[in-house]
C-alpha cells in the first residue's frame, strides 16, 4: 500500500514563513529553492518512513516523532501505518525548547 504524506496547517504556515523570509532577505529564486528542497526531502519518506532520527525532545508525546534535516531545518514528522504527518519545519538556529511549539 502506498504511503501518503500529509502536512499539518502549522507546518504549511512555517513553510510560508520560510519562503517569505528568504524572499525579502535574499530573493524569490532562493526562497523557492529552499522550500522545494524541504518538500523534496519529505518525499524520500515514501520509500522508508522510519529513516528519520527519533526526536528526543518529543519523546513524552503519545506518538513517536522523527525528523529529517534539510539545510538549517528539521522536518518533524510521525508515521502511522501508511500515513506520514509532517508536523513542523523547525529552524535549528532557534532555541531547541521551541521545538515543542505547535506539535500536538
Amino acid at each position: 500500500m502506498e504511503v501518503k504524506i500529509f502536512w499539518t496547517e502549522f507546518a504549511i504556515t512555517q513553510l510560508d514563513q520560510i519562503f517569505d523570509f528568504y524572499k525579502y532577505r535574499a530573493n524569490i529564486d532562493l526562497a523557492k529553492k529552499i522550500v522545494l528542497q524541504i518538500v523534496d526531502r519529505t518525499l524520500e519518506l515514501k520509500n522508508n518512513p522510519l529513516m528519520g532520527t527519533i526526536e528526543m525532545l518529543l519523546t513524552n508525546r503519545k506518538r513517536e516523532y522523527r525528523y529529517l534535516v534539510e539545510g538549517n531545518y528539521k522536518i518533524i514528522y510521525c508515521f502511522d501505518e501508511n500515513h506520514i504527518k509532517i508536523s513542523s519545519v523547525f529552524d535549528c538556529r532557534l532555541n531547541p525548547n521551541k521545538i515543542k511549539k505547535g506539535i500536538k
